[in-house]
């Protein structure tokens, strides 16, 4: 059992039964529970984290070695932009991952997000260690021209910005 949860880490008890069943041996999905939790293994909702390819996470992890030694006066300066695209009629299914108790992270034990859907509507938002900038809806699909153009009307309006000394 526990190197199938380690392996699979989304399996699910009564998946683990049924398999158990199969081969002869008949135990309850609540047996198989306890077993894995005796084990340090519990049933826990997986972190959800960006999809991301194997070049982005190594150029992700490149940057963040090449700035953790950075002053904070290096960081008070810096803005940070994003959009997201908000899904309005989300999906509502539970997921469970077995997993010990510090290993939130581990890729085998999160569920890659993607932004796909129904009703949506995209954002466009900045911040900065003095705090949070304008909010701006993004009408249609964000072209390097509609980007510019929230950059010009939304950077230097935002108090952080300002407070951050941009």
């Amino acid at each position: 059992l526990k190197r199938r949860v380690e392996k699979s880490p989304c399996v699910t008890a009564e998946e683990l039964r049924k398999d158990l069943s199969d081969v002869g041996t008949e135990v309850s999905a609540q047996t198989i529970r306890r077993t894995l939790r005796n084990e340090g293994l519990h049933a826990r909702t997986p972190r959800r984290t960006p999809l991301l390819s194997p070049k982005n996470k190594k150029s992700r992890l490149q940057y963040a070695k090449s700035h953790v030694d950075k002053p904070q006066k290096f960081w008070d300066s810096v803005l940070w932009t994003d959009e997201t695209k908000l899904e309005l009629f989300g999906s509502m299914d539970q997921r469970y991952v077995w997993r010990r108790k510090n290993k939130a992270y581990e890729e085998k034990n999160t569920l890659p997000t993607v932004k796909h859907g129904g009703g949506s509507i995209m954002l466009w938002g900045c911040f900065a260690s003095a705090g949070t900038g304008k909010l701006q809806r993004v009408q249609g699909t964000m072209n390097s021209l509609q980007y510019q153009e929230i950059l010009d009307d939304n950077v230097m309006q935002s108090n952080v910005s300002q407070a951050s000394g941009l």
